[in-house]
């Protein structure tokens, strides 16, 4: 549910910003010293020693102001991203607080404290904030955040002026007895046994293998946005305010629950079907001949900015398309769309925020209520382009938080032994985003020519598990489960041969590894042509009608 804020809500915490920079106090010039915060312009590629609410902080390289990297707050409808650090004071100092910040309605400021806000969504500006601390006060905490449904915003260089805190060293102990109190399918409780310190404990930061995803002041969190049948690997570590972090406690493994309705784990058998050319054959014929359910219909495309459309061109309802998805349903069957492709204007370059993106997404979710969604990202716009690249992830992200259930998948390109640079950035990314992706497909063909497509897309294969494995610290079991294919039927682009008895090869071998997902470019092309080249209508070969589409619908995983 996309919940919507008031407008005098937003107008009531300007008035109290406003009321709080007038009380504050302006900082003598002899209290000037170095930056007392770590990682204030996040060169170092990650968030720590920062926390940021609801998993929604993220380290970018663009937009920046200075450097090469800064923090992107993804602010939703329901959170406002706020990224916060914990520093040690002195009592009764003056200190000076500034930082760069970018989009609309972004705040910075101390806890209990003065703040200042400024809305400038398509340059940096520079906050400032002067404060001085209380008769006792040893540590402070800074935090910059957006605000409800005004999208991402963008901070940078952030510093606080004054003299540190002391000399403390100390690390506290430990958290001992790390255990689960409570698991769905999309999530996981936590607890454990608080720790000590020689000035005491601010935080505790929960990891998910190597990843911090959440950063809570007491004994217990729940880790959120997971997948179903999925094991992770959680850990935490106590925080005082001086920044020392202590070790880590012991670690848990834990296996979220099946989702409802979905057994154990994600399956789908459900090859591609495009509208656009190729005289597309009757789907319910072609179900009722093979006895396949899922079909991934192709392509939604820009029809012009962040507007989606079947090829760009063709409304969402109330055409063929939908008719076609009505006519599928009711023949027990169902459709996952794929967004993007090789060519044509895609949604991702055009949408200028992740907020944007997800906008649209949603759009083609809420027209047919769907299940899954697959985005196909390729060629130099999107897949080999590092800012559309993290803007599709976080939209993605977005998506599954507002709609419980839904599986995303994305779908890319590969080499023989597996994901490429661009491939492994998007794993990279992925994981370190949080995205939560369900399903990363790769399409095992187009290598060249000559290749014995079985054994590339085995070893392909191989080595997307082998890189999910080193994202995510899944086992082998896990990252099969988060594996799709996507093959194409007869002779490829460089003329390939992936024959009937080939594809039910590489079926049977997806089926006794247990991935995810089988697909095929395309049921257009499920007849026979041999001789015939690589055409849209038919396999360029000789094989019945409907042949690899039968044999997908034997994918069980």
């Amino acid at each position: 549910m996309r919940l919507r804020r008031s407008r005098h809500r937003l107008l009531a915490l300007l008035a109290s910003a406003a009321l709080a920079l007038a009380g504050a106090v302006a900082l003598p010039g002899t209290a000037q010293a170095a930056n007392l915060l770590s990682n204030s312009g996040f060169e170092s590629g990650g968030l720590s020693p920062w926390s940021c609410s609801g998993n929604l902080g993220s380290v970018v390289s663009s937009p920046v102001h200075g450097g090469t990297k800064a923090l992107a707050g993804a602010a939703s409808s329901s959170d406002i991203a706020k990224c916060s650090q914990t520093v040690s004071v002195q009592p009764n100092t003056a200190y000076r607080l500034t930082g760069w910040v970018r989009g609309s309605y972004v705040y910075l400021g101390v806890d209990g404290g003065a703040s200042t806000w400024t809305q400038s969504p398509s340059a940096y500006s520079q906050l400032t904030v002067s404060f001085t601390t209380g008769a006792a006060q040893t540590s402070a905490t800074i935090y910059t955040h957006g605000w409800y449904a005004q999208g991402t915003y963008h901070a940078d260089d952030i510093s606080l002026d004054g003299p540190g805190g002391g000399s403390d060293s100390q690390a506290p102990t430990a958290p001992s007895n790390l255990r689960s109190t409570g698991k769905t399918s999309s999530s996981v409780s936590l607890a454990w046994n608080a720790s000590s310190d020689n000035v005491g404990v601010t935080a505790y930061d929960i990891y998910s293998g190597s990843n911090q995803v959440l950063s809570v002041s007491g004994t217990s969190a729940t880790v959120s946005g997971l997948s179903p049948s999925t094991a992770y690997t959680f850990t935490v570590r106590a925080r005082d305010a001086a920044g020392n972090r202590s070790a880590a406690s012991n670690s848990l493994a834990v296996t979220t629950n099946p989702g409802s309705g979905t057994g154990p784990g994600f399956k789908q058998a459900a090859p591609y079907l495009y509208l656009g050319w190729g005289d597309p054959p009757s789907a319910t014929s072609v179900m009722s001949a093979t006895g396949v359910k899922w079909f991934t219909m192709a392509f939604i495309l820009s029809s012009g900015g962040c507007n989606p459309a079947w090829d760009g061109t063709r409304p969402l309802t109330g055409g063929n398309d939908q008719s076609v998805i009505n006519s599928i349903r009711s023949a027990g069957g169902d459709i996952v769309p794929s967004i993007g492709g090789w060519s044509g204007n895609k949604l991702g370059p055009n949408c200028s925020t992740p907020e944007a993106l997800a906008g649209a997404y949603q759009k083609v979710i809420d027209a047919y209520g769907l299940k899954a969604i697959d985005v196909d990202i390729e060629n130099t716009d999107e897949f080999e382009n590092e800012v559309v690249q993290d803007r599709i992830l976080n939209a993605l992200k977005i998506v599954k938080q507002n709609n419980p259930g839904l599986r995303t998948i994305i779908t890319f390109g590969t080499s023989t032994t597996g994901p490429n640079y661009w491939g492994n950035r998007l794993i990279e990314r992925a994981s370190a985003l949080n995205a939560n992706i369900d399903v990363f497909t790769i399409m095992p063909f187009d290598f060249g020519g000559g290749a014995d497509m079985y054994g590339n897309t085995v070893n392909a294969t191989e080595g997307l598990k082998t890189k999910l494995k080193s994202a995510f610290g899944w086992d082998d079991a896990t990252a099969y489960a988060h594996i799709g294919i996507s093959g194409m039927n007869g002779l490829s682009d460089q003329q390939e041969l992936t024959s009937p008895a080939t594809w039910t090869q590489i079926r049977d071998w997806a089926n006794s590894r247990h991935i995810a997902r089988l697909a095929f470019w395309s049921v257009n092309r499920d007849r026979p042509c041999p001789g015939g080249g690589v055409v849209s209508n038919c396999s360029g070969i000789s094989q019945s009608n409907w042949q690899f589409t039968s044999i997908t619908a034997g994918f069980t995983g």
